[in-house]
């Protein structure tokens, strides 16, 4: 059984918010890595990943507040436009 906090925060669609914030913040930390350490990749490597992600993360956050289907099908529509990006930007570098 989930705490209460957790359950309202899953029901309320907070938690996908934190999770898409959280996201940001690793991007923005490993941008700062690889500038400052040239340690992992650097940020146009990883951009799309991100991108993709976070929308996922909208579109369950959709669907969790019960939005639109049109909404649900904006964020999966933008999370796949930047999934074949980026697939397609890493082909390409071969």
């Amino acid at each position: 059984m989930l705490p209460d906090f957790l359950v309202a925060a899953i029901e309320s669609g907070r938690l996908f918010e934190w999770i898409v914030i959280l996201v940001i913040l690793e991007g923005l930390f490993l941008n700062w890595l690889w500038r400052r350490h040239a340690v992992g990749l650097p940020w146009h490597q990883l951009v799309g990943s991100f991108t993709s992600g976070a929308c996922l993360m909208l579109a369950v956050r959709a669907a969790v507040v019960d939005a639109s289907s049109a909404e649900i099908a904006f964020w999966l529509g933008l999370s796949l436009v930047a999934h074949l990006t980026d697939l397609g930007l890493r082909l390409r570098r071969r």
